[in-house]
This record gives structure tokens, sequence and C-alpha cells, in this order.
């Protein structure tokens, strides 16, 4: 048997065929981004780092498609399963359907209708007047979070969106992770509320805390901003690690990929967690993941964590890496 796995970066797409029994790399392939290439949506001066997605979706296409006609078609059909990870925190603004407003009429080119990449910096005052509510909030949502949360995670970038374009904040139903949209979409999903949200990118980048019953409450969010409200409510307070299936390849995605719809797609997780996993990550030991950032992991038992917290990273979340374990994400 066989499984795909699939790195969504900040430039390319990658993806990595390997026998499930053996553990042999079997074949591999990349796709740049085109419309990140031609420096499209994005504005350095401003921080400002947006991504189509067509561009993922022109990816999945390319990249497996070509694996499929490297390896032939005895290999291919025994192809069980497909692992995604991206970047994070990547978010984008979703209709009731769960499509990107960017693949919606009158939407195709408007940034914010697209996929904040992970080092968009437009949010900066939107963090510090999180930062500013939530150290006087209880219970403490930065806790898990390393006391500061950044303009590059979930709330902070809607935050953004909804202070800065009034026809995107109206028309989206959800604020959803990248790594969290991919499986949706290639599971065939068409109601938002069935999507599977992942426990590595809520925990990490969108205070997500068992020990706070999930996601930040109403009531907290509403002295963010009211609009919150509506974005709250379409968040399931349930998240799921990547050992958990999304679900089945769609029928329409099976046949875009040549591949089959008995193929199980995992629930997505973060880059450098599930880079961390690849490395062997165990508990008492380090991971670097470096790419165009680097990023620190960790795992530890959570009896050793236990009400431990650690100033200044970003997330100690069970499950996030590893089940049964803690990770801990740092880096810069």
């Amino acid at each position: 048997m066989f499984s795909l796995g699939l790195d969504f970066g900040s430039d390319s797409v990658r993806a990595l065929l390997v026998n499930t029994e053996t553990g042999e790399e079997v074949a591999t392939s990349v796709h740049y981004y085109k419309r990140w290439k031609e420096g499209k949506y994005c504005n350095a001066s401003t921080n400002q780092f947006r991504q189509h997605p067509l561009d993922y979706i022109e990816g999945i296409e390319s990249t497996v498609r070509q694996i499929v006609a490297e390896v032939g078609e005895e290999v291919s059909k025994s192809i069980v399963g497909i692992g995604i990870d991206t970047t994070g925190s990547t978010p984008v603004a979703v209709n009731q359907q769960g499509i990107p407003l960017a693949l919606t009429e009158g939407f195709e080119e408007n940034p914010n209708a697209m996929f904040f990449l992970w080092k968009d910096h437009s949010a900066i005052a939107e963090a510090e007047y999180i930062n500013e509510i939530a150290k006087n909030s209880t219970p403490d949502y930065l806790r898990f979070s390393g006391g500061l949360y950044s303009s590059e995670w979930f709330w902070s970038k809607l935050l953004y969106v909804l202070k800065n374009d009034a026809e995107v904040s109206e028309a989206m139903h959800s604020w959803v992770e990248h790594c969290d949209w991919m499986p949706y979409l290639l599971a065939g999903e068409t109601d938002l509320q069935k999507m599977k949200r992942s426990t590595c990118a809520a925990g990490h980048k969108a205070l997500w805390a068992k020990e706070h019953d999930g996601f930040p409450s109403s009531e907290f969010l509403n002295l963010l901003d009211p609009r919150l409200k509506k974005i709250r409510n379409s968040l399931s307070s349930e998240t799921y690690p990547a050992n958990i299936p999304a679900g089945n390849l769609s029928e329409e995605w099976a046949n875009r990929l040549g591949l089959s719809t008995s193929v199980l797609v995992g629930i997505g997780a973060l880059d450098a967690h599930m880079g961390a996993v690849g490395a062997g990550i165990k508990p008492y030991y380090l991971s670097k993941v470096m790419g165009t950032s680097t990023c620190d992991i960790s795992v530890s038992a959570p009896e050793v964590t236990a009400d431990k917290t650690v100033r200044g990273i970003c997330g100690q979340v069970e499950g996030s890496v590893i089940p049964g374990l803690v990770g801990l994400e740092a880096g810069q």
C-alpha cells in the first residue's frame, strides 16, 4: 500500500508518495504557485502576502497527476491515503458552503477574499488590541499561547478583514485555516458544519484549548468586535488530530487526480508540526524545522507539563503533533 503526502509551503506544493509498509520514498513532485510567482496580491511594504486558492487547486492536480503518471496504474490503485500539511496561520473567508470568497463572483481579484499567508502582518494593530482585551479576561485565553497573541494568527487577521473590507465581512460565513480547507475540498464536502477543524491549527493559532471549552467564548469575542459572534457560531468546539480521517476522496477529485474514492483524506495540520513527526520527534527531543522561517517543536507527556505554561511560545496543545502528547511550538 502507498500513501501521498501534500506539503503546501510558502511558494509551492510538494507531493511525496511513500510505501506504507517499508517507508520507501517512491516518487516526488513540485508545483510552484503561478500567481504567487508573479507577485500578485502581495505588497511587502505594507506586510501584505495573500495567496489565491486557485494556486492551491492547480498545485494539487499538477503534483498528484505527475506522480500517478510516473508510478503507473498498478501502484496508483494501491494508494490508500492522503495526508496534508500547510503553512499557518493561513486563513480565508468562506461562504456557507465553505468556498473561499475568491472563488466566487465579484471577489476573484480581492486580496481580502484570499488566503492570508502565515507571514502576512497586515493585522499588527488588531493583534495589539486582542492582547489588550485578553490581558483582563477570564479565563486567561493567552495562557496556552505564550502570553501574547500574534499578528500572524487566526483572530488578528479576521479582525483586520472585518475592519477594512465591508463587502468581504458581509459575504463571509466563516473563517477557515488552509490546513482545514484542503481536506474539506478533497472530500467534496459542501456543508461547513461538517468541516473537521485541526487541533493543531486551532490550538496553536486560534486560542482553542480544551481547558476553556474550545475556542474563545462569544462574550469575549464580542468585546473585540460584535461581528465575531457570527464566526464563532460557525466553529464547533471539537477539533481533531491528524491521525483522524476527514473523509474519503470525493468522486470529482478521484477523477481529477486519477485515484479511487476509497482513498482516505486525513485531517490537516501545520507544516512544522508534521515536519517534526517526519523527523521522529519524541519526548526530550527538539526538532528544528527550517524553511522560510524556523520553527522549534517539542512534545511532552501531559502529566509532565500539567499546569505549567511557557512564556513566549506559540502554543502548547495536546494532540497537535502526536496524539496523546502535548505539542509545544516556538521559533522565528
